[in-house]
């Protein structure tokens, strides 16, 4: 899978546009603050209810959540599929509020695509622990819009399909192949991608998704994002990328 073919372009892929910001900030959190409509009494009912939820996205970044149906969050979302999720892009900078977050809204409905729930558990492997309960789901949210504080003087509403990447792509269905296939054979590559790519500190980094813009690594309880030079289609577009990057971090380490 590591020989390289010839790559059509050598255009970055980094999207800076206010929607591609927002996807970046989906594609990277492995975590979010979800807002639903707290159910219940003539005292609760109605208020805005706050709680932090593990998240994966799909492949066209649409947000995945593992919930049981005996957490208030998961009720509200039953009674009123309306909710947002806050993704934040702050976390170690001096002054938060000059980072990126987004508030991203729309609406969750259970889903039951063994392909989804497969991609959340690489991302949260932890959460095979009780994944398999009767109770827990994967829910995905069919975004309808977001709003992007990207900095002061940095804001604006974003509408889903500027949000969005493109659904139904052939890397999709070889995506656990891909993967399995880094960490079992070209475990050095990953080390290196975190190493030398991202200045990460720590060994037996792993891959647990790689889709269109980049890939997903984790360490135990950190998790890293690595984008592609440009974005692939398919695993043989994959392979190309892979490749390059393997050659970059090991160029930047024998430099």
């Amino acid at each position: 899978m590591m020989d390289e073919s010839p790559n059509p372009s050598d255009k970055p892929s980094g999207d800076t546009s206010p929607g591609g910001i927002v996807r970046g900030l989906l594609r990277s959190a492995d975590r979010a603050s979800l807002a639903t409509t707290l159910i219940g009494d003539e005292d609760a009912a109605g208020w805005p209810y706050p709680s932090l939820v593990l998240m994966a996205v799909d492949h066209d970044a649409s947000p995945l959540l593992l919930i049981s149906t005996l957490a208030a969050h998961t009720r509200n979302l039953i009674a009123d599929p309306r909710a947002a999720l806050l993704v934040d892009g702050t976390v170690g900078l001096d002054e938060p509020l000059t980072g990126a977050r987004a508030s991203v809204l729309g609406r969750f409905a259970r889903d039951d695509d063994p392909e989804r729930r497969a991609r959340f558990l690489r991302r949260h492997p932890s959460a095979a622990g009780y994944a398999g309960f009767g109770d827990f789901a994967i829910w995905r949210m069919t975004v309808e819009r977001a709003h992007l504080v990207a900095g002061f003087g940095r804001i604006h509403w974003v509408e889903a399909d500027r949000v969005l990447g493109e659904s139904d792509l052939p890397l999709a269905a070889r995506e656990a192949d891909v993967v399995a296939h880094m960490n079992e054979d070209h475990s050095d590559a990953v080390a290196l991608y975190a190493r030398a790519l991202l200045g990460l500190d720590g060994d037996g980094w792993i891959l647990t998704g790689c889709d269109a813009e980049g890939l997903d690594l984790r360490l135990r309880g950190r998790t890293a994002r690595l984008s592609f030079d440009i974005p692939v289609r398919d695993a043989d577009e994959a392979r190309v990328q892979l490749v390059r990057l393997a050659r970059r971090a090991r160029e930047q380490t024998e430099a």
